[in-house]
């Protein structure tokens, strides 16, 4: 680890306080010159520090810089995170660290994607220090089609975060996303590489982004509409992201351990927002009305169309019908 590094988690492990540049160099066995330069290199990087002659350095409480150490300070579960400024996408940085042969519960993180993406081939709106963007690899011993429970666990986790850390109520939309006051303020996609001689997954990536606050000048029009944040002003998420990613990991992992028993799918069901909903299905270009019947132990979803037959999905998007 860096000086810079070293130094950093010192400032975020006494976030507010005062620390000395001579405690910092007898800590970190490193010279005062040397914690000097550190500091000016994370104050380039957007860190808000104070220095006070004969009192030292100081970690701005409202600095809202995301760092492995800032989110490790509410981690439970060990894990090997790594923080950007800005990627084209969590889910496509973790892949590639995954086919050289990253271990599981590696975490990659970022500030902002230029090219974030969600399912059926869209996109996903990732602006800077707005939302949290986050993948997790795991190396499971499951076949291809269970991969659907890694969905569904991290649609419970991220709704048990939201709610630790904000005063909102999260529910669920089947398959993937995460709602808010009948809003979208998640998504979640989950990618995998198959082994075609045993069926199993040799390893899937479960990228997660959340909207924490509201963009400035707001949503793009395109999503205006659906989409919501968690805070509905920025300055409420201050040290919130940290806190939220930390809450979604443990959250995850726990749930990660129980993945044979699936013990979160109860829960999954109870935060549905779509039972007994009228519903439309989404295939292709076409759209099919019908009724959001039931989810099973499997997470399939029971519809019946306008012609009364009933069919089970384990994929696909679906939307509720507003009429």
């Amino acid at each position: 680890m860096s000086v810079k590094d070293e130094v950093l988690k010192q400032l975020e492990n006494n976030k507010g306080n005062y620390i000395s540049g001579g405690q910092l160099a007898k800590t970190l066995d490193v010279s005062r010159n040397s914690i000097w330069k550190a500091i000016k290199s994370l104050e380039k990087n957007g860190y808000q520090i104070d220095a006070v002659p004969n009192r030292g350095y100081c970690l701005a409480e409202k600095n809202d810089i995301l760092s492995a150490f800032s989110i490790g300070q509410y981690l439970k579960n060990k894990l090997d995170i790594h923080v950007y400024p800005i990627v084209s996408s969590t889910n496509t940085v973790l892949k590639e660290m995954a086919e050289q042969g990253a271990a599981e519960g590696t975490v990659v993180i970022a500030e902002e994607q230029n090219a974030g993406k969600g399912r059926m081939g869209k996109s996903f709106y990732s602006p800077s220090k707005t939302g949290i963007y986050v993948s997790i690899l795991l190396r499971p011993t499951i076949p291809a089609e269970e991969s659907l429970f890694l969905t569904t666990s991290a649609a419970v986790a991220t709704a048990r975060a939201i709610e630790d850390v904000s005063d909102k109520t999260a529910d669920i939309k089947w398959v993937n996303d995460v709602y808010i006051d009948n809003k979208k303020v998640c998504g979640i996609l989950t990618e995998g590489a198959f082994n075609a001689e045993t069926g199993q997954l040799d390893y899937a990536i479960v990228g997660i982004g959340v909207n924490v606050c509201f963009p400035e000048g707001g949503f793009p029009e395109e999503i205006q509409k659906i989409a919501t944040a968690v805070f509905d002003k920025q300055t409420d998420s201050t040290n919130k992201r940290s806190m939220l990613i930390a809450h979604l990991l443990d959250y995850f992992m726990e749930n990660y351990k129980e993945l044979a028993s699936k013990t979160f799918v109860k829960e999954y069901i109870e935060r549905s927002m779509i039972l007994g909903k009228k519903i439309l299905l989404i295939e292709g270009n076409d759209t099919i009305p019908a009724t959001a019947m039931e989810i099973d132990k499997k997470c399939r979803l029971k519809v019946k169309l306008e012609d009364d037959t009933t069919r089970w999905l384990s994929s696909g998007e679906v939307s509720i019908r507003i009429n």
